[in-house]
């Protein structure tokens, strides 16, 4: 969590917009959950966890940071796919500052490359993170890295962070903080995200799914919340998960329905200490073939139109 920034400049109060861009399982959404201080976005090691921009939204008593998180870079060759590129491309306009994160214990490739193509036009200053350096054991090669992406960028500032370590991020917030432009705070200093409750919940039944089941089911699973009720410290939240194949709905529920019992589990005990109350929760699965190709669908697991939805 952001903290001592506030007391590095001298001056009026600061604030403004930074996206975190990068390509797929980078470490964006781990970092921004450790810069807010809070989970806000939920994380696993599949490419494409996050399918839309996530705001979280950092106040001291002298800067306000509006983070948005990002789908991961990626070639757009599906319409789900296309989809998410069109929200990092928008995370890019108006900006005052970007994070490249990078993953310092992989080895450069051309992707890399072209994932940095697409910042270069903004002329906005980036500063460049190599993050996971908690698992790197020859430090020495961070030197190489860091020289073969200023080959290709001027970055503002490079930084090595271990977002899942908390390393570092002290110097990234004052370097974050320092970049700012003087100005009023764009939210009430206890504003944390712009996403509704019922898309966290949703995202954490997710999650659950994208680590406690096979490889072909993550990239086919979409949750929506069906009901949301609430009554005197509970919340009864009834779901739907989605898959494309009969194959893969047997896979989610699992033997006797142990496996849909386990992910229901892990998402209800998160969600209670998330939202600080008891959590009733109804899973249910069902097959919709061909959904990552449905406009009308992905118009539904958009969480800015899918408050209020009931049915598809």
């Amino acid at each position: 969590m952001i903290e001592g920034a506030a007391h590095q400049e001298a001056g009026g109060f600061r604030s403004g917009f930074v996206s975190i861009l990068g390509r797929p399982n980078a470490g964006k959404s781990t970092l921004l959950n450790a810069l807010v201080g809070s989970k806000i976005a939920i994380v696993a090691d599949k490419p494409q966890t996050t399918r839309t921009t996530i705001q979280g939204v950092v106040t001291t008593e002298r800067a306000q940071i509006v983070f948005v998180d990002t789908p991961g870079i990626h070639e757009a060759d599906s319409p789900i796919n296309k989809r998410m590129m069109e929200m990092v491309r928008t995370a890019l306009e108006e900006r005052d500052l970007l994070l490249f994160v990078a993953d310092a214990s992989r080895e450069f490739v051309s992707a890399d490359a072209q994932a940095l193509r697409l910042v270069e036009k903004t002329g906005t200053p980036v500063i460049l993170l190599l993050n996971k350096i908690d698992l790197l054991r020859d430090k020495s090669r961070l030197l190489a890295l860091i020289d073969r992406y200023r080959k290709l960028h001027e970055f503002a500032e490079c930084i090595p962070v271990s977002a899942e370590r908390g390393e570092n991020l002290d110097k990234l917030s004052d370097a974050i903080v320092a970049r700012l432009p003087e100005g009023p705070a764009y939210f009430p200093p206890d504003h944390m995200t712009d996403q509704p409750e019922r898309f966290l919940a949703a995202e954490l039944v997710r999650e659950k799914i994208l680590r406690e089941t096979r490889q072909e089911v993550p990239h086919s699973v979409a949750v929506l919340v069906d009901k949301w009720e609430e009554e005197a410290g509970l919340i009864r939240i009834y779901a739907t998960i989605y898959v494309e194949k009969a194959g893969q709905k047997g896979i989610l529920i699992g033997a006797s329905g142990a496996q849909l019992k386990r992910i229901g589990t892990l998402a209800r005990e998160e969600m209670e200490r998330f939202f600080g109350r008891k959590i009733y929760l109804d899973l249910h699965v069902k097959v919709q073939p061909g959904w990552r190709g449905m406009p009308a669908f992905l118009d539904a697991l958009d969480w800015r139109t899918m408050a209020g939805k009931d049915e598809i």
